[in-house]
């Protein structure tokens, strides 16, 4: 039976089509939920180890000491970069990630030396 302008009937591909995009959007959907979950998770964590550096950065402040420390960042790149390859996450993105959190804990420690 063909009722259908485009001479198919009710059971062929547009309908499938349709069926399989319906399963597509809620698979997407599901995706998209549990990396929201993730990102808020990530946030959550971040905030908390802002919450460490911020305490460190008023040791530093109160010892006079200086705001970076260029050894202990590099072991944490190494580490870090170690973590991400066992995670079978890119290293180098990895290691920018954390280039870049450093360089915020850095300028809210210089910013309580000053304070």
């Amino acid at each position: 039976m063909t009722d259908q302008p485009d001479g198919t009937d009710r059971t062929d591909q547009p309908v499938n089509a349709a069926i399989a995009d319906e399963a597509v959007l809620a698979e997407l959907t599901r995706l998209r939920e549990s990396i929201d979950n993730i990102d808020a998770a990530v946030v959550h964590m971040l905030a908390e180890r802002f919450k460490c550096t911020q305490q460190v950065g008023r040791l530093k402040a109160d010892h006079h000491l200086p705001p970076a420390d260029p050894g202990r960042e590099a072991r944490q790149i190494a580490r870090l970069r170690q973590l991400a390859e066992s995670a079978k996450l890119d290293p180098a993105f990895a290691e920018k990630l954390l280039n870049f959190i450093i360089a915020e804990v850095i300028r809210h420690h210089e910013t309580i030396a000053r304070g």
